[in-house]
C-alpha cells in the first residue's frame, strides 16, 4: 500500500500520536478500508511519530512481541509505555526493584523505538513520600545500555505541589502536563523531555481540537522544543527549569478517542 512508503518525521524533536492502535471507530475514519487488523500498527506508526502503550498497565508482552512492534514501525518512531499496574499499585513500593527490572528487562526488546516508561499512581492511591522517594531511586538510568526516560504520573491531587515537583527534577523524570479537568494539571517542567496528554477531543469537530487550539498547542510544543515553559499553563512550582532544548511528547489521549487520530495528524502538519 502507497500510503505506508511515505511518514513524517519529528519535528525540533517533537513527536506526536495517541493512545494504543486498536480501536474499532479508527477503521471507518483513520484506517483505510479493507485493511487487516494485523496491519494497522504498521500503518499508523507511518502516519505518527509516536504511540503510547497502554496495555502494558494490565500485563506486559513477551520480548519477541515487542521486537515484532519495533519491526513493524519505521525509523524514528517510538512508543511510550505504562509500567505494569502489579508493580504501580504495590503495597511495598520501595521493594519492587525485581519487578521493575524484568518488566523493563522485557520491554527493552523495542531497541531504538522505545521511549518514555510512564509510572501512574491513580487518583485513589495513597502515596507516602518516603516510599514514593525510595522507588524513584530504584528506577535505572539505563537498560542494555541505552538510556532510559521516565514519566512520573502522579493522579491524587493531594500528593501533586512543589515539594513533588522539585523530586522530580531532582530525578530528571518528566511530569505528565494533563489537559484535563479529571486529573492534575499543571506546566512545571521536570526534565530534559517534556510529556503531554491531551485530552479535551470532542465528537463534533472533525480534527478534535479546532484549528485555533491546534495551532495553540503547536506553538506550545516548539517553545517546550527550545527549552522554555508556556506562561499560560499552571505551574506548582516558583522557579521554571533552567532554559535548554528538550524533546517534547504530545498525546491525543481519550475523550473523544475516534476524533484523536485527525488531531495528532493535523497537528503534525502544524508543526
Amino acid at each position: 500500500m502507497e500510503l505506508f512508503d511515505e511518514h513524517p518525521r519529528p519535528v525540533e524533536g517533537i513527536r506526536v500520536g495517541i493512545g494504543g492502535w486498536t480501536f474499532a471507530p479508527w477503521r471507518d475514519n483513520f484506517y483505510p478500508k479493507g485493511l487487516v487488523q494485523r496491519r494497522e500498527l504498521e500503518y499508523a506508526s507511518r502516519k505518527l511519530t509516536a504511540i503510547e502503550v497502554n496495555g502494558t498497565y494490565y500485563g506486559a508482552q513477551k520480548p519477541a512481541t515487542y521486537a515484532k512492534w519495533a519491526a513493524e514501525t519505521p525509523e524514528g518512531f517510538v512508543f511510550s509505555a505504562k509500567a505494569p499496574m502489579r508493580i504501580m499499585q504495590s503495597r511495598a513500593l520501595a521493594k519492587t526493584g525485581p519487578q521493575i527490572e524484568d518488566f523493563l528487562g522485557g520491554i527493552a526488546s523495542l531497541g531504538d523505538r522505545l521511549g518514555p516508561i510512564v509510572w501512574q499512581f491513580d487518583a485513589n492511591q495513597k502515596i507516602q513520600r518516603e516510599s514514593f522517594t525510595e522507588f524513584l531511586s530504584l528506577l535505572p538510568r539505563q537498560i542494555d545500555g541505552r538510556a532510559l526516560r521516565h514519566v512520573l504520573d502522579v493522579r491524587d491531587p493531594n500528593f501533586v505541589d512543589a515539594d513533588y515537583v522539585a523530586l522530580a527534577r531532582k530525578h530528571n523524570m518528566a511530569t505528565v502536563f494533563t489537559d484535563s479537568d479529571e486529573h492534575p494539571s499543571f506546566g512545571d517542567v521536570t526534565a530534559d523531555f517534556v510529556y503531554a496528554r491531551l485530552m479535551r477531543a470532542r465528537s463534533d469537530v472533525p480534527t478534535g481540537y479546532t484549528d485555533s487550539e491546534l495551532s495553540t498547542w503547536a506553538k506550545r510544543a516548539h517553545e517546550w522544543a527550545k527549552g522554555g515553559q508556556p506562561d499560560a499553563l499552571p505551574t506548582l512550582a516558583k522557579d521554571a527549569a533552567p532554559k535548554r532544548k528538550r524533546d517534547v511528547f504530545v498525546f491525543f489521549i481519550s475523550a473523544a478517542k475516534e476524533r484523536n487520530p485527525a488531531a495528532a495528524m493535523a497537528l503534525i502538519g502544524k508543526l
